[in-house]
Parts: C-alpha cells; sequence; structure tokens
C-alpha cells in the first residue's frame, strides 16, 4: 500500500494562531488539495492526523470539525481524488491523552485501519510535535515549509528529516 499521512492546518489549509473555528476559516491552499488529488489518482492513499485542542478550550464543536472535513473532501473529490482516514485528538495539552501530537497515537490509529506498518511510511507536517510524532512510529518525518514550517526550520530538526517548499512539492517528489 501506498500510504502518504499529512497533518492538516499548515499542510492542507492556511493555519492561524487564533485557530481555525469556523468553516469559513478553513481556507485550503489550493496546490495541497491539487497535490492530495493527483496522489489519489496515482493509486496513493492520504490519510490526515490533525491535533484539535480547539474543541477541548471549547472554541468550536465536532460539528463544525466534521463540516470542515467534509469540505476537504469535497473539494479533493472535485479535482478527481479522495481522502482517506481523517483522525483528530480533540484533547487539550495539559489531558493526558496518548493521541495529541508529538505523541504517536493518531498515527498509530491509522496504521491499525489500514493494517499497516509505519516504518518509512511519509509523514508530512509543519511542527516540531508532527516530526516528533513520525519519529516515534518510525515514519520518514518531512516537513513543508507552509504553515508554521519556516518557523520550525528555524530550529534543529530531528536527523533525516525532508524538507519541501510545501504539499505539492512532496507530491511531484513521490509521483516523479
Amino acid at each position: 500500500m501506498k500510504l502518504l499521512i499529512l497533518d492538516r492546518d499548515g499542510v492542507i489549509n492556511q493555519d492561524s494562531d487564533a485557530y481555525i473555528k469556523t468553516l469559513d476559516e478553513w481556507i485550503p491552499i489550493p496546490s495541497s488539495i491539487a497535490a492530495i488529488a493527483r496522489l489519489s489518482q496515482a493509486g496513493w492513499t492520504v490519510a490526515v492526523a490533525t491535533n484539535q485542542s480547539g474543541i477541548a478550550r471549547g472554541y468550536y464543536d465536532l460539528a463544525t470539525l466534521e463540516s470542515m472535513h467534509a469540505r476537504l473532501r469535497q473539494l479533493v473529490a472535485k479535482q478527481g481524488g479522495e481522502i482517506g482516514l481523517i483522525v483528530h485528538c480533540p484533547h487539550g495539552p495539559d489531558d493526558g491523552c496518548d493521541c495529541r501530537k508529538p505523541k504517536p497515537g493518531m498515527l498509530r490509529q491509522i496504521a491499525a485501519h489500514y493494517a499497516t506498518d509505519l516504518a518509512g511510511i511519509w509523514f508530512v507536517g509543519d511542527t516540531g510535535g508532527d516530526l516528533q510524532a513520525a519519529l516515534a512510529v518510525d515514519c520518514q518525518p518531512v516537513l513543508v515549509k507552509t504553515g508554521k514550517g519556516e518557523r520550525t526550520l528555524a530550529k534543529p530538526l530531528p536527523p533525516g528529516t525532508l524538507v519541501f517548499d510545501d504539499l505539492a512539492a512532496v507530491a511531484d517528489q513521490l509521483l516523479s
């Protein structure tokens, strides 16, 4: 199975330090939607693992989050692709869950869902937490410079981290 795992905010859609709280605030990065569709058409399964502590903080509810993910699926489908499993962590940073990145719980959920080993699977994110989660399950850490990526790039990266301008550049590499 050709599996690619993505973080959401900052990789697929624009990020905000004030959280993405409404469907109107969920603004896709156009090249990311096209990249997911291209990968899907080429036989890749694209899954998403996203921290959504705004739920625990009371900024938005599960229905709002689901509407964002429905829009994502719709936009990718319009370009002839599809999104696989989307998992989210609704917990706050102090809740002690094992799903909130940098913990690897969501990545393990994806592995269980697809009955696959994650060794070497690319996990694309824009924060140090994404890269740490990737390492915890032997995924290949991949940093994009969109979202918080430039800020993350200013700090030391885990050895072996691959760096790309954006998700479109990741797709170009995987499809070449």
